[in-house]
């Protein structure tokens, strides 16, 4: 819940203590890919949030942000689909990895998580982070072939391509505003300006943040600050309660880091 002055609690780690769990698929349901897991010890039955990485990038750099929201009662599945640098996957291959993974979900999460933790996939969230925003926006259009349903949507810096003229395929960007058909919560935050990120990626029903910081200085309040969100839109779309989500919107200033501008569309 919402606090009065200074940061909100979703800015600090919640109470719950959380255990990071990699599964490689040493055991059956083996997973199609190594994936992260960040998940409350406390038993009890949670949200699920899928979590795709940028380009490259490992899921374990985003240790800190997986545990953080955790911490508030979610479980945190952050899939590598880019294993080899040296062998490039195309937006396709990835959409259909990712799919695979959340297929994997039902038999497979259960089976790796702590003694009484459960998962609830029926309350199933997508974010992505960079190329991985292309990864979830794509699942959240159709683009991959799942037996699960989403109910939120998180796009952090999402980008889905070098250029307007060079996309990610599949190309899911038209440049019109709002024109993404998606029926479900979306929330957007960037802290870079991308003269070509379309406005599409803004869609009805969604809340959206910019966040910025001095180039020297410490990533933690950044980190805290996209945790902090991400937390408060979950609660507010998976869990029902959204005051944290409501106390930002109207405050923005409770946030770690400058954040600005802030927008919501019904």
């Amino acid at each position: 819940m919402a606090g009065e002055g200074g940061d909100t609690p979703v800015f600090q780690p919640g109470n719950l203590a959380v255990e990071l769990i990699q599964v490689n698929g040493e055991k059956a349901p083996k997973p199609p890919t190594p994936i992260l897991i960040a998940a409350p010890t406390v038993a009890g039955t949670y949200p699920v949030a899928m979590c795709f990485h940028g380009l490259f990038i490992p899921s374990q750099f985003y240790s800190e942000v997986l545990k953080h929201c955790a911490s508030f009662g979610f479980i945190m599945v952050a899939p590598q689909l880019q294993v080899n640098i040296f062998a490039p996957t195309s937006g396709e291959e990835e959409i259909a990895s990712a799919s695979k993974v959340i297929d994997w979900l039902p038999e497979g999460l259960p089976s790796v998580l702590p003694k009484g933790v459960k998962p609830d996939v029926s309350k199933l969230a997508l974010a992505g982070q960079s190329g991985g925003g292309h990864t979830a926006f794509a699942l959240a259009l159709g683009y991959g072939k799942t037996s699960l349903r989403f109910s939120a949507l998180i796009g952090l810096d999402p980008v889905a391509g070098l250029s307007k003229t060079s996309q990610v395929s599949p190309k899911i960007l038209t440049y019109k505003p709002s024109s993404f058909n998606i029926d479900i919560y979306a929330g957007l935050g960037h802290h870079r300006h991308r003269a070509w990120r379309s406005e599409e990626m803004i869609p009805r029903h969604s809340s959206g943040v910019s966040a910025r910081r001095g180039a020297a200085a410490s990533k933690d309040p950044m980190r805290r600050t996209v945790a902090g969100i991400t937390v408060a839109f979950l609660e507010a779309t998976l869990s029902g309660q959204g005051d944290d989500l409501s106390a930002i919107m109207g405050n923005p200033g409770l946030a770690p880091t400058t954040l600005d501008p802030v927008e919501l569309r019904y």
